[in-house]
């Protein structure tokens, strides 16, 4: 497990909390994300803000952390490449176990197929920036679209459908090419005669 930095705004202390179930305390913060959260597609960018509000519950078992984190995610559509800027708030409820509750658990599970690593306070503090970048790349579209509806590029020549909605192309089936070169070619023999 790595040591947390007590001093990264994503860490927030319980120590006012820690063994006393039923007490609790919210807060708000704005932090900058440190790195990019999601994908190549879409994501939060390093640099960014990142709104926090947070709740912590004291229970038997440790600090249950629930709240709600709003970011903006830019990235490109999927079907015309614009660009966009996606709104993101996101809903998140994790315990961070006490470490003696951790270990027991741990022991219990031994001999089970599945064990939950779960999340654990670290000298009463409790790191979140793991848990926020799981919910914010969860919550992020697979294929962002800058509409609905947008209807892409033309797969023949790349242009946006979205400017020019009667956009088409003439495709004749290969095996029908032979009888439209005749075809022109009759045409253009009509105009050399007139």
């Amino acid at each position: 497990m790595a040591t947390q930095d007590a001093a990264s705004p994503w860490v927030f202390d319980t120590r006012e909390l820690v063994r006393r179930p039923g007490a609790m305390t919210e807060t708000s913060r704005t932090v900058t994300a440190p790195d990019q959260i999601g994908t190549d597609v879409i994501a939060v960018k390093a640099g960014d803000t990142v709104d926090l509000d947070l709740r912590m519950e004291s229970v038997m078992e440790g600090v249950l952390a629930s709240g709600s984190v709003r970011a903006t995610a830019t990235g490109v559509c999927v079907r015309c490449l614009d660009d966009l800027d996606l709104p993101v708030e996101v809903r998140f409820q994790e315990l961070f176990a006490y470490p003696d509750r951790a270990a027991h658990h741990h022991e219990v599970a031994a001999d089970e197929d599945e064990q939950d690593e779960g999340y654990v306070l670290e000298d009463d503090q409790m790191d979140l920036e793991e848990l926020i970048r799981d919910a914010v790349v969860t919550a992020l579209p697979f294929q962002p679209v800058c509409r609905d509806d947008c209807p892409g590029l033309c797969s023949e020549c790349g242009a946006r459908l979205a400017d020019d909605p009667d956009h088409h192309h003439d495709v004749i089936d290969p095996r029908w090419s032979a009888l439209a070169d005749l075809a022109q070619q009759g045409t253009d023999d009509e105009k050399k005669r007139n």
